[in-house]
């Protein structure tokens, strides 16, 4: 029998399907934002086992014991991140087969993702994970942080749009060289290093349950630079490592999320003393490449990331539905 000719099914997840949602994964051919050869404990660490996961929003589609479709839908993290917001809703992830592609398989899959998040009060569907909707695929797709679906997965453009859904957001990843790129020389550094270190923490002082439950997930670390008269804090930033990308990218790369500089020191120069400070740490653990990603519309802050050696290198987009549709 040849694919296409069988009669498919949809059901939601049950206990067996992780080998086959993995094979399934890694056959879709998603771009460069997929981490590849991704082990069972993984998958399980970044998306079953967290504490909000439902079988029922993970939605598979069969061809008698082959896993050739799913989709997954669920809820971000609520204003104060203390609990799920299920005002809106999120198609986190779809993937069909090559093999059955064009079918009306993902078209599908979608409707019956938003009968779910409807179901449960959705009042409001996006697609693509951003924060704070990104409850499940943070650190296995998508940069430094989840920014939709990447214009390097050529598909998911044309097929949400031929469903209706618009774009809403719009994410600039942007990654830098380690070793073959200098950094560059601000004489206004030589004074703040005078006036400021860097220090190595566990994560953010503030964090609450979401947080924890996402980025919390891969093993990440902290760097706080902090005014030494006072050891005031001045800019902070967390880093991960994206190691289950390192299969596709052959090299070794850390992700760089949630920076922030303190109101009273920013257009100081602070920022960039802290993602160099940044690179010249993880040059000493034979750290490769760094990535950062953000919204395209904060101007500032990509104007410093490429002040500083990075460069654009690819685009992630959030979708939403129109309320009316």
């Amino acid at each position: 029998m040849s694919p296409g000719s069988e009669a498919i099914e949809f059901r939601p997840f049950c206990n067996s399907d992780p080998p086959r949602l993995i094979r399934l994964w890694q056959e879709s051919r998603l771009g460069r934002g997929a981490a590849q050869g991704i082990p069972s404990d993984l998958f399980d660490l970044f998306v079953l086992a967290a504490p909000y996961f439902d079988p029922q929003g993970l939605i598979v589609a069969c061809a008698g014991s082959q896993v050739i479709g799913l989709v997954h839908a669920g809820f971000g993290g609520n204003a104060d991140g203390t609990q799920l917001a299920y005002e809106d809703g999120v198609i986190c992830c779809v993937l069909v087969h090559p093999d059955y592609r064009r079918r009306g398989i993902g078209r599908q899959l979608v409707a019956r993702a938003e009968a779910y998040l409807r179901e449960r009060g959705a009042q409001r569907l996006y697609a693509g994970e951003s924060a704070p909707r990104n409850p499940f695929y943070f650190g296995i797709y998508g940069s430094s942080e989840s920014v939709g679906f990447l214009e390097s997965d050529p598909l998911a453009q044309p097929f949400f749009t031929a469903l209706g859904y618009q774009p809403c957001e719009r994410f600039i990843v942007l990654e830098r060289d380690l070793i073959q790129r200098k950094d560059p020389f601000d004489p206004r550094l030589l004074t703040l290093r005078r006036k400021a270190q860097l220090e190595v923490i566990d994560h953010p002082p503030d964090v609450g349950w979401w947080w924890m439950t996402r980025q919390g997930r891969p093993d990440s670390f902290g760097f706080v630079l902090t005014e030494i008269a006072t050891s005031n804090p001045l800019g902070i930033i967390t880093c991960w490592g994206m190691d289950l990308h390192s299969q596709t990218w052959q090299q070794r790369t850390v992700g760089l999320m949630d920076m922030r500089i303190e109101n009273l020191d920013r257009r100081k120069g602070f920022g960039k003393l802290l993602l160099i400070e940044i690179f010249r740490r993880l040059r000493e653990e034979l750290i490769t490449h760094v990535q950062i990603a953000s919204r395209d519309s904060n101007e500032a802050a990509i104007g410093l990331f490429r002040s500083v050696g990075f460069e654009p290198i690819d685009t992630g987009i959030v979708y939403q539905r129109p309320t009316d549709a």
